[in-house]
């Protein structure tokens, strides 16, 4: 849904909102509800509310496919895009982080709800905290069960001397 920034009121506007933004490689369970209350002060535009929904995420351990629930906070502050063009490369400072900007007047919710969930999909999905992962050897679930693989852990660093200690005692 587009916002025209110069249609909210001088009261401000409550929005209730349910979309499936298109986000390459995020599997989006059901649709996404937002709940925003939107104000305008000048040309600066506020945004407040909550959005939720779950998506479908790929464990990074075991490798099975485990819905998220998500629930962010939303507090955004745009200015319109020519402010921008008007000032040099500037570095953000931390509580410019919820900064964005809007273009001929319009707001994107779908922007919103998007950038919410790329927020809060964590680099390396877990199902669980204490998900065991899958055996690096045969490849089993050791969620589901042990595997008999037996395990020998070599410090990298000694191996050149294991093989060192093989050769002696083949030599000896």
């Amino acid at each position: 849904m587009k916002i025209s920034v110069f249609d909210i009121p001088e009261e401000g506007l409550n929005i209730e909102l349910n979309e499936t933004p298109k986000i390459d490689g995020v599997i989006i369970v059901d649709s996404f509800k937002a709940i925003l209350r939107i104000e305008k002060n000048g040309r600066e535009v506020f945004v407040k509310g909550v959005v939720s929904g779950d998506v479908e995420l790929q464990c990074s351990r075991c490798l099975k496919d485990f819905n998220m629930p998500i629930r962010s906070m939303v507090e955004l502050i745009y200015h319109p895009i020519e402010e921008l063009n008007k000032e040099e490369l500037v570095e953000l400072k931390r509580d410019e982080m919820d900064v964005d900007f809007y273009r001929e007047g319009l707001i994107d919710t779908e922007d919103i709800i998007r950038d919410q969930i790329l927020l809060n999909i964590p680099m390396k999905p877990l199902c669980s905290e204490d998900c065991k992962g899958i055996c690096p050897h045969c490849g089993s679930d050791l969620n589901r069960s042990n595997c008999e693989c037996e395990v020998k852990e070599i410090d990298p660093r000694m191996a050149v001397l294991q093989s060192l200690l093989r050769r002696m005692r083949k030599d000896g």
